[in-house]
Protein backbone atom coordinates (compact mmCIF):
# COMPACT_ATOMS: atom_id res chain seq x y z
CA UNK A 1 0.00 0.00 0.00
CA UNK A 2 2.77 1.96 0.71
CA UNK A 3 4.68 1.45 -2.44
CA UNK A 4 1.29 2.14 -4.62
CA UNK A 5 0.61 5.58 -2.33
CA UNK A 6 4.27 6.64 -3.31
CA UNK A 7 3.80 6.18 -6.68
CA UNK A 8 0.69 7.86 -7.06
CA UNK A 9 1.78 10.95 -5.24
CA UNK A 10 4.64 11.05 -7.62
CA UNK A 11 1.94 11.32 -10.57
CA UNK A 12 0.75 13.63 -8.81
CA UNK A 13 3.62 16.22 -8.19
CA UNK A 14 4.63 15.75 -12.04
CA UNK A 15 1.27 16.55 -13.02
CA UNK A 16 1.44 19.75 -11.01
CA UNK A 17 3.80 20.93 -13.79
CA UNK A 18 5.25 19.68 -16.14
CA UNK A 19 8.36 21.78 -16.20
CA UNK A 20 9.05 20.78 -12.43
CA UNK A 21 12.40 20.53 -11.60
CA UNK A 22 12.83 18.74 -8.63
CA UNK A 23 15.77 19.59 -6.39
CA UNK A 24 16.15 16.10 -4.78
CA UNK A 25 14.44 13.15 -5.01
CA UNK A 26 12.34 11.37 -2.91
CA UNK A 27 14.67 8.90 -1.30
CA UNK A 28 17.29 11.78 -0.96
CA UNK A 29 14.77 14.14 1.33
CA UNK A 30 14.42 13.11 5.05
CA UNK A 31 12.38 10.51 6.23
CA UNK A 32 9.94 12.19 8.06
CA UNK A 33 8.86 9.16 9.56
CA UNK A 34 11.96 9.02 11.61
CA UNK A 35 11.65 12.74 12.19
CA UNK A 36 8.18 12.93 13.67
CA UNK A 37 6.30 11.87 16.37
CA UNK A 38 3.98 9.36 16.08
CA UNK A 39 0.23 10.72 15.90
CA UNK A 40 -1.26 10.98 19.19
CA UNK A 41 -3.19 7.63 20.24
CA UNK A 42 -7.36 7.74 20.57
CA UNK A 43 -6.89 7.76 24.47
CA UNK A 44 -4.73 10.72 26.08
CA UNK A 45 -5.06 14.22 26.69
CA UNK A 46 -2.90 14.80 23.13
CA UNK A 47 -6.39 13.01 21.47
CA UNK A 48 -8.61 15.19 23.61
CA UNK A 49 -6.98 18.21 22.75
CA UNK A 50 -7.14 17.19 18.78
CA UNK A 51 -11.10 16.56 19.64
CA UNK A 52 -11.39 19.67 21.35
CA UNK A 53 -9.87 21.79 18.32
CA UNK A 54 -12.44 19.77 15.96
CA UNK A 55 -15.27 21.02 17.96
CA UNK A 56 -13.65 24.60 18.06
CA UNK A 57 -13.49 24.06 14.14
CA UNK A 58 -16.95 23.45 13.98
CA UNK A 59 -17.83 26.89 15.89
CA UNK A 60 -15.98 28.72 12.84
CA UNK A 61 -18.15 27.24 10.29
CA UNK A 62 -20.17 29.84 11.67
CA UNK A 63 -18.27 32.95 10.79
CA UNK A 64 -18.99 33.26 6.78
CA UNK A 65 -15.74 35.20 6.07
CA UNK A 66 -14.01 32.59 7.54
CA UNK A 67 -15.74 30.01 6.47
CA UNK A 68 -15.13 31.41 3.09
CA UNK A 69 -11.18 31.20 3.44
CA UNK A 70 -11.76 27.69 4.24
CA UNK A 71 -12.68 27.07 0.82
CA UNK A 72 -10.32 29.22 -0.65
CA UNK A 73 -7.55 27.14 0.76
CA UNK A 74 -8.61 23.84 0.47
CA UNK A 75 -8.27 24.28 -3.92
CA UNK A 76 -5.27 21.49 -4.34
CA UNK A 77 -3.20 23.28 -7.02
CA UNK A 78 -0.30 25.37 -6.84
CA UNK A 79 -1.98 28.57 -8.68
CA UNK A 80 -5.06 28.63 -6.20
CA UNK A 81 -2.06 28.92 -3.65
CA UNK A 82 0.28 31.30 -5.07
CA UNK A 83 -3.54 33.58 -5.50
CA UNK A 84 -4.02 32.83 -1.48
CA UNK A 85 -0.48 34.27 -0.85
CA UNK A 86 -0.75 36.88 -3.45
CA UNK A 87 -1.85 39.80 -1.45
CA UNK A 88 0.45 39.12 2.10
CA UNK A 89 3.38 38.91 -0.21
CA UNK A 90 2.70 41.90 -1.81
CA UNK A 91 2.58 41.03 -5.46
CA UNK A 92 0.44 39.01 -7.73
CA UNK A 93 2.06 35.79 -8.43
CA UNK A 94 1.65 33.79 -11.80
CA UNK A 95 3.67 32.27 -14.54
CA UNK A 96 3.99 34.51 -17.00
CA UNK A 97 4.12 37.59 -14.31
CA UNK A 98 6.66 36.57 -11.86
CA UNK A 99 8.42 33.60 -13.77
CA UNK A 100 10.97 33.01 -11.56
CA UNK A 101 9.61 33.40 -8.27
CA UNK A 102 6.79 31.21 -9.95
CA UNK A 103 9.63 28.58 -10.84
CA UNK A 104 11.18 28.87 -7.54
CA UNK A 105 8.33 27.95 -5.69
CA UNK A 106 7.21 25.37 -7.77
CA UNK A 107 10.13 23.30 -7.89
CA UNK A 108 10.43 24.27 -4.08
CA UNK A 109 7.14 22.78 -3.29
CA UNK A 110 7.25 19.79 -5.67
CA UNK A 111 10.45 18.66 -3.96
CA UNK A 112 9.07 19.30 -0.80
CA UNK A 113 5.34 17.44 -1.08
CA UNK A 114 7.55 14.20 -1.56
CA UNK A 115 8.02 13.93 1.90
CA UNK A 116 4.47 13.93 3.59
CA UNK A 117 3.54 10.81 1.23
CA UNK A 118 5.33 8.17 3.09
CA UNK A 119 4.26 8.74 6.93
CA UNK A 120 0.77 8.89 5.63
CA UNK A 121 0.93 5.73 4.11
CA UNK A 122 2.83 3.97 7.41
CA UNK A 123 0.41 6.27 10.18
CA UNK A 124 -3.02 5.93 7.85
CA UNK A 125 -4.81 7.89 10.25
CA UNK A 126 -8.68 8.30 10.62
CA UNK A 127 -9.95 11.42 9.68
CA UNK A 128 -11.73 13.17 12.17
CA UNK A 129 -15.00 13.85 9.45
CA UNK A 130 -14.65 9.85 9.00
CA UNK A 131 -14.07 9.34 12.68
CA UNK A 132 -16.88 11.32 13.69
CA UNK A 133 -19.48 10.26 10.53
CA UNK A 134 -19.69 13.83 10.11
CA UNK A 135 -19.91 16.14 6.73
CA UNK A 136 -17.06 18.59 6.30
CA UNK A 137 -17.36 21.90 5.47
CA UNK A 138 -15.69 21.36 2.60
CA UNK A 139 -18.39 18.25 1.53
CA UNK A 140 -16.92 18.12 -1.89
CA UNK A 141 -13.56 16.52 -0.61
CA UNK A 142 -14.81 13.67 1.30
CA UNK A 143 -15.40 11.17 -1.16
CA UNK A 144 -11.18 11.82 -2.22
CA UNK A 145 -10.03 12.46 0.89
CA UNK A 146 -11.87 9.45 2.71
CA UNK A 147 -9.41 6.15 3.37
CA UNK A 148 -6.59 8.30 2.85
CA UNK A 149 -4.00 8.82 5.80
CA UNK A 150 -4.48 12.32 7.85
CA UNK A 151 -1.26 12.33 9.23
CA UNK A 152 1.15 14.94 8.45
CA UNK A 153 -1.77 17.07 6.48
CA UNK A 154 -0.24 17.87 2.99
CA UNK A 155 -2.23 21.13 3.08
CA UNK A 156 -0.78 22.35 5.97
CA UNK A 157 2.42 21.29 4.61
CA UNK A 158 2.29 23.12 1.61
CA UNK A 159 0.59 26.33 2.49
CA UNK A 160 3.29 26.85 5.04
CA UNK A 161 6.15 25.80 3.63
CA UNK A 162 5.05 28.23 0.62
CA UNK A 163 4.82 30.96 3.78
CA UNK A 164 8.91 29.98 4.30
CA UNK A 165 9.58 30.34 0.87
CA UNK A 166 7.77 34.03 0.25
CA UNK A 167 9.03 35.37 3.48
CA UNK A 168 12.61 34.48 1.85
CA UNK A 169 12.14 36.56 -0.89
CA UNK A 170 10.22 39.84 0.60
CA UNK A 171 11.31 39.70 4.33
CA UNK A 172 9.71 42.93 5.15
CA UNK A 173 6.52 41.15 4.76
CA UNK A 174 7.59 38.04 6.91
CA UNK A 175 5.19 38.64 9.66
CA UNK A 176 2.16 38.58 7.42
CA UNK A 177 2.99 35.98 4.94
CA UNK A 178 3.40 33.74 8.01
CA UNK A 179 0.56 34.25 9.43
CA UNK A 180 -1.39 33.17 6.28
CA UNK A 181 0.57 30.43 5.92
CA UNK A 182 -0.82 29.42 9.83
CA UNK A 183 -4.01 30.20 8.87
CA UNK A 184 -4.18 28.11 5.72
CA UNK A 185 -3.14 25.04 8.25
CA UNK A 186 -6.21 26.13 10.67
CA UNK A 187 -8.27 26.16 7.62
CA UNK A 188 -8.06 22.27 7.08
CA UNK A 189 -9.09 22.06 10.98
CA UNK A 190 -11.73 24.07 10.60
CA UNK A 191 -13.30 22.00 7.22
CA UNK A 192 -12.72 18.87 9.45
CA UNK A 193 -9.95 17.33 6.99
CA UNK A 194 -7.37 17.09 9.87
CA UNK A 195 -6.80 16.94 13.12
CA UNK A 196 -4.62 19.99 15.08
CA UNK A 197 -2.14 17.67 15.60
CA UNK A 198 -2.01 16.83 11.75
CA UNK A 199 -1.04 20.48 11.62
CA UNK A 200 0.93 20.89 13.88
CA UNK A 201 3.22 17.89 12.73
CA UNK A 202 2.74 19.59 8.87
CA UNK A 203 4.61 22.88 9.98
CA UNK A 204 7.84 20.74 11.03
CA UNK A 205 7.46 18.88 7.93
CA UNK A 206 7.50 22.09 6.03
CA UNK A 207 10.38 23.10 8.15
CA UNK A 208 12.81 20.18 7.44
CA UNK A 209 12.00 20.31 3.59
CA UNK A 210 13.27 24.03 3.83
CA UNK A 211 16.51 23.36 5.87
CA UNK A 212 17.26 20.85 2.95
CA UNK A 213 16.62 22.75 0.27
CA UNK A 214 19.20 25.36 1.37
CA UNK A 215 21.57 22.44 0.79
CA UNK A 216 21.22 22.50 -2.79
CA UNK A 217 23.13 24.90 -4.90
CA UNK A 218 20.26 25.24 -7.80
CA UNK A 219 17.60 25.91 -4.96
CA UNK A 220 19.85 28.68 -3.50
CA UNK A 221 20.45 30.08 -7.23
CA UNK A 222 16.88 30.08 -8.04
CA UNK A 223 16.00 31.91 -4.90
CA UNK A 224 18.70 34.46 -5.97
CA UNK A 225 16.55 34.85 -9.09
CA UNK A 226 13.50 34.89 -7.60
CA UNK A 227 14.52 37.67 -5.11
CA UNK A 228 15.90 40.03 -7.59
CA UNK A 229 12.95 39.61 -9.59
CA UNK A 230 10.55 40.71 -6.74
CA UNK A 231 12.87 43.65 -5.93
CA UNK A 232 12.70 44.77 -9.92
CA UNK A 233 9.26 44.20 -9.68
CA UNK A 234 8.74 46.59 -6.83
CA UNK A 235 11.24 48.60 -7.65
CA UNK A 236 13.65 47.24 -5.01
CA UNK A 237 16.52 46.99 -7.39
CA UNK A 238 19.94 48.34 -6.66
CA UNK A 239 20.39 52.03 -7.78
CA UNK A 240 23.37 51.89 -10.72
CA UNK A 241 26.16 53.36 -9.28
CA UNK A 242 26.00 51.62 -6.09
CA UNK A 243 28.84 49.61 -5.78
CA UNK A 244 28.58 47.96 -2.53
CA UNK A 245 28.58 44.46 -3.80
CA UNK A 246 31.69 44.61 -6.24
CA UNK A 247 35.15 43.76 -4.95
CA UNK A 248 38.64 44.98 -6.52
CA UNK A 249 39.48 41.85 -8.37
CA UNK A 250 43.09 41.96 -7.83
CA UNK A 251 42.21 41.34 -4.08
CA UNK A 252 40.05 38.73 -4.76
CA UNK A 253 42.15 36.84 -6.49
CA UNK A 254 45.28 37.71 -6.16
CA UNK A 255 46.96 35.12 -8.32
CA UNK A 256 45.54 37.09 -11.52
CA UNK A 257 47.72 39.06 -13.88
CA UNK A 258 45.75 42.15 -14.84
CA UNK A 259 45.92 44.18 -18.31
CA UNK A 260 43.02 46.17 -18.67
CA UNK A 261 43.18 46.46 -22.19
CA UNK A 262 40.19 49.72 -22.51
CA UNK A 263 42.17 51.85 -19.66
CA UNK A 264 44.91 51.85 -22.50
CA UNK A 265 44.73 52.37 -26.16
CA UNK A 266 45.23 48.60 -27.08
CA UNK A 267 42.29 48.26 -28.01
CA UNK A 268 40.02 48.16 -31.26
CA UNK A 269 38.51 51.59 -30.50
CA UNK A 270 42.13 52.48 -29.93
CA UNK A 271 41.78 55.38 -27.15
CA UNK A 272 40.92 54.48 -23.43
CA UNK A 273 37.42 53.90 -22.90
CA UNK A 274 34.77 56.33 -21.20
CA UNK A 275 34.49 55.12 -17.43
CA UNK A 276 38.01 53.54 -17.43
CA UNK A 277 39.60 55.62 -14.36
CA UNK A 278 42.01 53.17 -13.17
CA UNK A 279 43.54 50.14 -14.59
CA UNK A 280 41.62 47.84 -12.23
CA UNK A 281 39.03 45.06 -12.40
CA UNK A 282 35.93 44.91 -11.00
CA UNK A 283 33.07 42.12 -10.07
CA UNK A 284 30.06 41.14 -8.15
CA UNK A 285 31.02 39.50 -5.01
CA UNK A 286 29.82 36.30 -6.01
CA UNK A 287 31.74 36.21 -9.61
CA UNK A 288 34.68 37.36 -8.04
CA UNK A 289 34.30 34.12 -5.00
CA UNK A 290 33.71 31.70 -8.54
CA UNK A 291 36.91 33.15 -10.40
CA UNK A 292 39.13 32.63 -7.20
CA UNK A 293 37.81 29.17 -7.26
CA UNK A 294 38.78 28.61 -10.75
CA UNK A 295 41.87 30.41 -10.37
CA UNK A 296 43.07 27.90 -7.65
CA UNK A 297 41.36 25.03 -10.12
CA UNK A 298 44.35 26.29 -13.01
CA UNK A 299 47.27 27.25 -10.46
CA UNK A 300 47.78 23.17 -9.93
CA UNK A 301 47.77 23.32 -13.69
CA UNK A 302 50.53 25.74 -14.19
CA UNK A 303 48.47 28.41 -15.05
CA UNK A 304 47.19 31.85 -13.75
CA UNK A 305 44.83 33.79 -15.08
CA UNK A 306 44.60 37.12 -17.31
CA UNK A 307 41.99 39.61 -17.26
CA UNK A 308 41.53 42.00 -20.03
CA UNK A 309 38.13 43.04 -18.84
CA UNK A 310 35.50 42.97 -15.89
CA UNK A 311 32.69 45.34 -14.90
CA UNK A 312 32.44 47.77 -17.74
CA UNK A 313 30.40 50.56 -17.10
CA UNK A 314 27.46 51.62 -19.09
CA UNK A 315 29.13 54.80 -20.24
CA UNK A 316 31.69 52.56 -21.89
CA UNK A 317 29.35 50.58 -23.92
CA UNK A 318 27.52 53.82 -25.05
CA UNK A 319 31.57 55.26 -26.16
CA UNK A 320 31.65 51.68 -28.02
CA UNK A 321 28.23 52.66 -29.88
CA UNK A 322 29.39 56.24 -30.82
CA UNK A 323 32.83 54.49 -32.16
CA UNK A 324 31.00 52.24 -34.03
CA UNK A 325 28.81 54.68 -35.73
CA UNK A 326 31.71 56.07 -36.91
CA UNK A 327 32.38 54.18 -39.74
CA UNK A 328 35.51 56.51 -41.29
CA UNK A 329 37.90 55.68 -37.81
CA UNK A 330 39.70 52.59 -39.28
CA UNK A 331 42.66 52.98 -37.10
CA UNK A 332 42.51 49.44 -35.19
CA UNK A 333 41.24 47.83 -38.12
CA UNK A 334 44.36 45.90 -39.06
CA UNK A 335 44.50 44.48 -35.51
CA UNK A 336 41.29 43.61 -34.53
CA UNK A 337 38.29 43.36 -37.46
CA UNK A 338 40.54 43.22 -40.77
CA UNK A 339 37.43 41.10 -42.21
CA UNK A 340 34.71 42.72 -40.83
CA UNK A 341 33.20 46.58 -42.51
CA UNK A 342 32.53 49.09 -39.94
CA UNK A 343 28.85 49.52 -41.01
CA UNK A 344 28.34 45.47 -40.20
CA UNK A 345 29.29 45.84 -36.70
CA UNK A 346 25.68 46.39 -35.44
CA UNK A 347 24.33 44.05 -37.98
CA UNK A 348 26.88 41.00 -37.15
CA UNK A 349 26.74 41.94 -32.95
CA UNK A 350 29.73 42.54 -32.42
CA UNK A 351 28.51 45.74 -30.70
CA UNK A 352 25.75 46.31 -28.85
CA UNK A 353 23.33 48.57 -26.65
CA UNK A 354 23.56 47.04 -23.72
CA UNK A 355 26.13 44.12 -22.36
CA UNK A 356 26.36 41.53 -19.40
CA UNK A 357 29.46 43.18 -18.63
CA UNK A 358 27.41 45.97 -16.98
CA UNK A 359 25.56 43.58 -14.45
CA UNK A 360 29.03 43.08 -12.84
CA UNK A 361 29.38 39.42 -13.02
CA UNK A 362 31.22 38.88 -16.65
CA UNK A 363 35.15 38.65 -17.62
CA UNK A 364 36.59 38.44 -20.07
CA UNK A 365 40.35 36.87 -19.53
CA UNK A 366 43.13 34.16 -20.94
CA UNK A 367 45.75 31.33 -19.51
CA UNK A 368 49.25 32.20 -18.78
CA UNK A 369 52.00 29.64 -18.73
CA UNK A 370 54.04 30.04 -15.49
CA UNK A 371 56.54 27.38 -16.81
CA UNK A 372 57.15 29.48 -20.03
CA UNK A 373 56.03 32.71 -18.44
CA UNK A 374 54.10 33.72 -21.36
CA UNK A 375 50.44 34.01 -22.48
CA UNK A 376 49.29 30.53 -23.64
CA UNK A 377 48.59 30.42 -27.29
CA UNK A 378 44.71 30.50 -27.85
CA UNK A 379 44.46 30.84 -31.63
CA UNK A 380 43.71 34.43 -31.80
CA UNK A 381 43.72 37.64 -29.67
CA UNK A 382 41.18 38.79 -27.22
CA UNK A 383 38.74 40.99 -29.55
CA UNK A 384 39.31 39.70 -32.60
CA UNK A 385 36.24 39.95 -34.59
CA UNK A 386 35.67 36.78 -36.45
CA UNK A 387 34.19 33.49 -36.46
CA UNK A 388 37.90 32.38 -35.78
CA UNK A 389 37.15 33.70 -31.97
CA UNK A 390 34.66 31.20 -31.70
CA UNK A 391 35.25 28.40 -28.80
CA UNK A 392 33.65 25.87 -31.33
CA UNK A 393 36.49 27.06 -34.26
CA UNK A 394 38.44 24.24 -34.94
CA UNK A 395 36.42 21.67 -32.97
CA UNK A 396 33.11 20.86 -30.26
CA UNK A 397 33.56 22.14 -26.84
CA UNK A 398 31.29 20.07 -25.27
CA UNK A 399 33.47 16.70 -26.42
CA UNK A 400 36.85 18.43 -26.39
CA UNK A 401 37.38 17.12 -29.69
CA UNK A 402 39.45 18.99 -32.51
CA UNK A 403 38.38 19.40 -36.17
CA UNK A 404 41.41 20.13 -38.01
CA UNK A 405 41.49 23.44 -39.94
CA UNK A 406 44.32 25.97 -40.99
CA UNK A 407 43.71 28.79 -38.62
CA UNK A 408 43.61 27.30 -35.79
CA UNK A 409 46.17 23.77 -34.38
CA UNK A 410 45.46 20.94 -31.80
CA UNK A 411 47.25 22.67 -29.30
CA UNK A 412 45.67 26.02 -29.54
CA UNK A 413 42.22 24.61 -29.40
CA UNK A 414 43.15 22.43 -26.33
CA UNK A 415 44.25 25.48 -24.82
CA UNK A 416 40.57 26.81 -25.20
CA UNK A 417 39.21 24.24 -23.71
CA UNK A 418 41.41 24.14 -20.15
CA UNK A 419 40.28 27.76 -19.63
CA UNK A 420 36.53 26.46 -20.84
CA UNK A 421 36.07 23.85 -18.86
CA UNK A 422 38.15 25.56 -15.82
CA UNK A 423 35.50 28.21 -15.70
CA UNK A 424 32.61 25.83 -16.30
CA UNK A 425 33.62 23.97 -13.19
CA UNK A 426 33.51 27.28 -11.11
CA UNK A 427 29.63 28.09 -11.86
CA UNK A 428 30.79 30.33 -15.35
CA UNK A 429 29.17 30.12 -18.24
CA UNK A 430 30.74 30.45 -22.28
CA UNK A 431 29.68 32.71 -25.28
CA UNK A 432 29.07 31.37 -27.90
CA UNK A 433 31.18 33.49 -29.77
CA UNK A 434 34.23 34.64 -27.92
CA UNK A 435 36.49 32.10 -26.22
CA UNK A 436 37.71 34.63 -23.61
CA UNK A 437 34.30 35.89 -22.08
CA UNK A 438 32.29 34.05 -19.74
CA UNK A 439 29.54 34.93 -17.38
CA UNK A 440 28.54 33.65 -13.93
CA UNK A 441 25.41 31.75 -14.74
CA UNK A 442 23.93 32.39 -11.38
CA UNK A 443 24.53 36.39 -11.69
CA UNK A 444 23.24 38.20 -8.76
CA UNK A 445 22.32 41.41 -10.63
CA UNK A 446 20.91 39.89 -14.17
CA UNK A 447 18.59 42.95 -14.84
CA UNK A 448 20.84 45.81 -13.37
CA UNK A 449 23.57 47.78 -15.55
CA UNK A 450 25.33 49.84 -13.50
CA UNK A 451 26.85 53.06 -13.99
CA UNK A 452 30.12 53.89 -12.22
CA UNK A 453 33.64 54.29 -13.32
CA UNK A 454 35.86 51.68 -13.12
CA UNK A 455 38.48 52.54 -10.01
CA UNK A 456 39.56 51.23 -7.22
CA UNK A 457 37.14 50.52 -4.60
CA UNK A 458 37.76 51.71 -1.26
CA UNK A 459 34.82 49.86 0.73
Amino acid sequence: MIAAILFCGSLQIKAQNNDVKLYFSADEMPDLIKCLPPPPDTVGVDFAHDIMRYMWGKTQRNDSVRASLVFRDAVWNYDSLFAVFSVPFGLEISKDGTPEIYKYLVNSLSTIDQTRVKPKAYYHRKRPFERFHEHMLTMYEEAELSGEGSYPSGHSQRGYAAALLLSEVNPANADTIMARGFMYGESRVIAGAHWQSDVEASRLCAAIGMARLHTSPEFLAQLDKAQMEFKSLTGALPSTDDYSQFVNLAEAVPDAILEIRYYSTYNFVGARVDGYEEPVALLTRQAADSLCAVSDDLLKQGYRLKIYDAYRPQCAVDHFMRWAADVNDTLMKPYFYPDVPRDKLFKLGYILEKSGHTRGSTVDLTLFDMATEKEVDMGGTFDWFGRESHPDYGGNPKTGKYKGNAQITAEQFHNRMILREAMMRHGFKPLDEEWWHFTLENEPFPNTYFTFPVKRLMN
